[in-house]
């Protein structure tokens, strides 16, 4: 294979270089502890113009692979300038890859299989009558653990369980990611009349053990043996009986809790039911079901699929207690792109959504998604010109195939992608409401379909069925020091904390830097919290000076001027502001196509991920810090740390927000 390479020459000029980190020291330990891979034989990690080069070089060589398979036009100086230009721009923090794409663009796993690649998924279980009982967990399985977000829906409820024909012989478990998804397949399946095996365990990797392809470390054998052996203890019980909405989410959840292993191997999850299934809404009630939500029912985000005249009283209800569920308006999915357009129907055969409920997806699709920064830039035009190249790398994942046939022939009718915007609040304070929304907004959309055009008749694909989204970020938006999609900055002023393991060279860096380090309550013998103090941007307003309404106009206008997909938010509301969620929902229903709540309450956690405080303790707090460099390989124990995402729902453990 022809792979593309950038000019040396051009290189020579990022070498030995750090970009303008946004967030400044934050910035640089997270890319470092999160998205440097690890240099082989080296005892380092990637520099940032490696990691740089690493992605764009693998975009490119995506595209030239497709134009060579095809025998299409492929010019190779016309291809080094604009990979010299996307460089540029993801160097500048104009825009750049997701998570999956920091870590996994470039890499040699991509090329037979592109799943890595991708954000987020979405499966219907509503067929298992006919593609089997194993189909959508096994498929969920397989796709959680390269990293994908999984949502899935309870339409397969009524399925009959029937007994296992006979539990007679043996299966030995391959060490690898196969093996765990046909464990799985072989228990689901059992339950169809079918033969049940006893399994051994016995070649799985102890759990500590690196993953060389993929990344991360292996669990051991004991959370699929965990698994293996819920899931038969859970359908012998219900022999002779239909499975219900919850059997279905409780599966699903116990596979996302087996799935968790490592740094890189995230299970994120979203579970759709429907807004009458009153047991669904209740399933992660902690007064009603504590035990299960501690065993397994924090695996999924919980969302029901709502019409714009359904009565939602009764899941209002919940969500003004809970936060969840949250809402799928279907009739505003299927009917529109953005809001300001007409309808189109595209979206006729949605199913779902991906966990933060940024992408329309039908059953087996996957998309990926790419993030620009407006605040980042001086003018609309240096923007419109960053959105041809944030287009080009999310279009160019989907010219290569996955694994999964059932995949693949969606992905490649629908060339879903997601480019979405971060740092939004901030770019208001900057341009003004009025300039963003109509010249980096609509204009900016205007400016996707445009390269779509043009880059899907070079390349003989179809035109993306939907092309523009707002995601929430993760800790992405950090690189850039920007505020995560929709969302406000937490104060102007504040700590931002991070987990890292006692023992690990990390902590010796900075402390030596001067960096506050703390024992961390909870494992003071093995993990100390740092403190990053941090100034915020253009800022305006804090998510504690903004109402339940202002979010959701916030949204409507996303919804409205940019997002053809949908927009990924959390609308945090305070105690007096619950008794408004009802007619909150019942005013903005026919304006979005997705919204969830949480509580926006004091935890009481002390080393909390974002902390406030005042400009004298943020002058007090920088001063004396000294630059620090991070060169050595990271272990995979310091990556796994990070278990705090930026969006508000996954800030705390979930065993500390059932408990307060």
């Amino acid at each position: 294979m022809q792979y593309f390479k950038l000019s040396e020459v051009f290189l020579e000029g990022y070498k030995g270089r750090q970009p303008d980190w946004g967030f400044g020291a934050l910035s640089f330990f997270t890319f470092k502890r999160t998205y440097a891979r690890n240099v082989p034989g080296e005892n380092r990690t990637e520099e940032f113009w490696e990691a740089v080069k690493r992605i764009v070089e693998g975009v490119f060589t995506i595209q030239k692979m497709h134009c060579s398979y095809h025998k299409l036009i492929w010019d190779n100086r016309k291809a080094q300038r604009s990979a010299q230009k996307m460089f540029e721009k993801i160097w500048n923090f104009k825009f750049s890859p997701p998570g999956r794409g920091w870590w996994a663009m470039g890499t040699p796993m991509i090329y037979n299989n592109s799943a890595a690649l991708n954000n987020c998924g979405f499966v219907s279980t509503k067929d298992i009558a006919k593609e089997g009982l194993a189909s959508p967990f096994c498929w969920s399985m397989d796709m959680l653990m390269l990293g994908v977000g999984i949502g899935f829906d309870t339409k397969g409820a009524g399925f009959v369980v029937k007994e296992p024909r006979s539990r007679e012989g043996e299966f030995v478990i391959p060490d690898t990611r196969e093996g765990w998804v046909e464990a799985l397949n072989m228990v689901l399946s059992a339950f169809e009349g079918r033969n049940l095996p006893n399994f051994v365990y016995d070649k799985i990797r102890k759990a500590g053990e690196p993953i060389k392809g993929f990344g991360g470390v292996a669990s051991g054998p004991a959370p699929l043996k965990q698994l293996l052996e819920d899931i038969d203890a859970m359908l012998t019980a219900k022999v002779g009986e239909e499975l219900d909405s919850v059997d279905i989410v409780d599966i699903m959840n116990m596979v996302g809790r087996a799935v968790v292993a490592g740094n890189v191997r995230r299970s994120a999850e979203v579970a759709l039911g429907e807004s009458g299934d009153h047991y669904f809404i209740q399933c992660k009630d902690p007064d009603k079901y504590k035990d299960q939500l501690l065993s397994h029912r924090w695996a999924s985000n919980n969302s029901v699929y709502a019409k714009t005249d359904d009565d939602l009283t009764f899941p209002a209800q919940y969500t003004a207690k809970n936060g969840e569920p949250g809402y799928a308006f279907e009739d505003i999915i299927k009917k529109y792109g953005r809001l300001k357009d007409e309808p189109d129907w595209i979206d006729i055969d949605f199913a779902g959504l991906n966990p933060c409920m940024e992408q329309i997806l039908e059953s087996y699709e996957l998309c990926c998604l790419v993030e620009t920064y407006p605040s980042n830039h001086e003018s609309a035009e240096e923007y419109y010109d960053t959105l041809k190249y944030a287009y080009l790398y999310a279009k160019s994942v989907t010219l290569l195939p996955t694994h999964e046939p059932r995949t693949n022939a969606v992905m490649l009718r629908n060339r879903r992608i997601g480019v979405s915007q971060s740092g939004i609040e901030m770019a208001k304070a900057k341009f003004g409401s009025g300039s963003y929304y109509r010249e980096f907004c609509d204009k900016g959309y205007d400016a996707v379909k445009h390269w779509d055009k043009i880059y899907s008749r070079w390349l003989c694909i179809p035109m993306s069925k939907r092309v523009t989204s707002v995601k929430p970020s993760g800790t992405v938006s950090l690189l850039a020091g920007v505020t995560p999609g929709v969302h406000y900055d937490h104060a102007e002023f504040y700590y931002r904390t991070v987990r890292v393991a006692k023992n690990s060279p990390l902590v010796i860096k900075l402390r030596e830097a001067g960096y506050r380090i703390e024992n961390a309550l909870t494992d003071p013998n093995n993990t100390v919290v740092i403190y990053f103090p941090i100034k915020a941007k253009n800022f305006r307003k804090s998510k504690d000076d903004v109402t339940v309404w202002e979010q959701l106009n916030n949204v409507a206008q996303m919804q409205y001027y940019w997002a053809d997909n949908s927009v990924s938010c959390t609308v945090t509301f305070k105690p007096h502001e619950a008794a408004d969620i009802p007619e909150a929902i019942e005013m903005f229903r026919d304006k979005l196509k997705a919204v969830s709540f949480l509580p926006l309450m004091d935890h009481g956690y002390e080393q909390a991920p974002y902390q406030t405080i005042t400009e004298s303790e943020y002058l007090n707090a920088i001063k004396g810090l000294k630059e620090f460099s991070l060169d050595e390989e990271i272990s995979e124990e310091d990556r796994k740390f990070d278990k705090y995402c930026t969006g508000e729902a996954c800030e705390l453990d979930i065993t500390e927000k059932i408990n307060t």
